[in-house]
């Protein structure tokens, strides 16, 4: 329901192609019969999100998308640092970090800055993604300059006092024990995958963290954190809603542009090799009551055209009732009730930048085998592999990937929009992007996917993650 709703907005925001009156054509004399061709097909309009894009002096990425179909704003602000590339022995930091802006800046206290956007009648949240971590704030228009303000603050400097980060990292450790130590299945696939498909260190570890990086840091390592990934020269500043456009640049000037800019150390290599070997993973939980699969498959390198690609072939393969492996998995061979999966389990295809697997995982019998499992996964991708798509499957997945984008651009009140501009202006220096997404895939042919699905749903390109539930005396104790 939500992706309708999403698709139909969507489709209302962008307007629709004006439609004339037929005419009927005057007859031509009997005597020479003029061949009447079939009117063309009405254009199919597409996303035009309006894209203003500039940067500060000090380097901020600005990115201003107006929409006056509600007086409400969404300003974001997005860090250009991940649980990739946080810093070694320091596991979970970038995640610890993203409790820590919370905890008091120069003009407010600790909490303060939540207060402030409740008062406002406004919502907040902050995440830690993969590639960036950022900050988002939804409010009515008449409260966006305070909004701006407080940001730029909390940008300025931090006050954070060594109670505050105890307490934080008692918030953090308690989080990690709860949602994957003690959590049947914790951390399955999204935590658990990456770290065995990859190699490079920055892609491969814990990216929760380990207790003892966690506990082990100091308010030194939180000053020096801060001070090289905080800086405006790696960040971007997204508002999207209901505003105008130069009031906006100037509160933006005004509080964000006085800010310091920092030299930025060169980011880390997260390249991936080329995987010539299966890898394969069994987990034991003691918790867990059912065995549970996973097969991930590392992903084409961001905005090439294969790229594109497996956003269609997700759609062929995994996602809906009308799936490939949904209709041999689920309703042919009754291995499972239900699949899951895709790319990015911590965003979107569009949202992330660097080194990503594919994955599909699902909970089945004890009496089921893997081997099983993944013979049945071969034989529907090998049809990919074997011979191009036919028209209609191929726009069947076209129709559900634009629907999947129109929802996420339209969720949360406009912060899917704010979302997909932040992140493609932080990687890509090109917050339009946004805009030809669709195009992007509407040059994907039968032939792209085949060549796609033969280079990288390969079996040798294939990690498989198995979670086992521990023997029953493993419980007791």
């Amino acid at each position: 329901m939500k992706k309708v709703l999403g698709a139909v907005t969507a489709a209302a925001l962008m307007g629709c192609a004006a439609t004339q009156e037929a005419q009927k054509p005057t007859p031509p004399p009997a005597e020479t019969p003029a061949k009447v061709e079939a009117p063309a097909a009405a254009a199919r309009p597409k996303l035009q999100v309006p894209v203003d894009y500039y940067k500060l002096d000090n380097g901020l990425k600005v990115v201003l998308s107006r929409d006056t179909t509600a007086p409400k704003v969404v300003v974001g602000v997005y860090y250009n640092i991940g649980f990739r590339i946080e810093p070694k022995n320091r596991t979970g930091f970038a995640h610890l970090f993203e409790h820590m802006m919370f905890q008091g800046s120069r003009n407010m206290g600790k909490m303060e800055f939540i207060r402030l956007v409740q008062k406002n009648g406004g919502m907040l949240n902050g995440s830690t993604r993969f590639d960036f971590t950022n900050y988002f704030e939804l409010v009515p228009s008449n409260a966006l300059e305070p909004m701006l303000w407080a940001e730029a603050d909390r940008m300025a400097g931090l006050e954070v006092t060594q109670d505050n980060l105890k307490n934080q990292q008692g918030v953090v450790s308690n989080e990690v024990k709860v949602n994957v130590l003690n959590q049947p299945y914790g951390g399955f696939p999204w935590l658990d995958m990456p770290q065995v498909a990859n190699t490079n260190w920055y892609n491969a570890h814990n990216f929760y963290g380990d207790l003892k990086d966690l506990d082990a840091a100091t308010l030194e390592d939180v000053g020096a954190f801060f001070k090289t990934y905080y800086a405006p020269s790696n960040a971007a500043l997204v508002v999207v809603g209901d505003f105008e456009p130069e009031q906006v640049k100037a509160w933006v000037q005004k509080y964000f542009g006085p800010l310091p800019t920092a030299a930025q150390p060169q980011k880390p290599d997260i390249s991936e090799p080329r995987q010539e070997k299966e890898k394969r993973h069994d987990k034991k939980d003691p918790l867990a009551t059912r065995p549970a699969l996973a097969v991930g498959y590392h992903m084409p390198a961001v905005n090439t055209p294969e790229y594109y690609a497996m956003a269609l072939v997700d759609e062929v393969l995994l996602q809906g009732n009308d799936s490939m492996l949904y209709q041999q998995l689920v309703q042919k061979k009754g291995m499972t009730g239900e699949l899951q999966g895709g790319v990015n389990e911590l965003g979107n295809h569009w949202n992330y930048n660097g080194p990503m697997q594919w994955t599909a995982y699902l909970f089945h019998d004890a009496t089921t085998t893997t081997d099983a499992i993944l013979a049945e996964i071969d034989g529907v991708v090998a049809q990919l592999q074997d011979k191009p798509v036919d028209a209609s499957t191929l726009a069947r997945a076209r129709v559900k990937a634009r629907s999947k984008l129109y929802g996420e651009i339209e969720s949360t009140f406009d912060f899917g929009r704010a979302d997909l501009l932040a992140s493609s202006a932080l990687f890509f220096d090109d917050p339009a992007r946004i805009n030809r997404l669709e195009d992007e895939l509407e040059k994907v042919t039968p032939e792209l996917i085949q060549k796609t699905a033969r280079e990288y749903l390969r079996r040798e390109n294939r990690t498989v993650l198995t979670v086992t539930p521990a023997p029953a005396q493993a419980k007791a104790r």
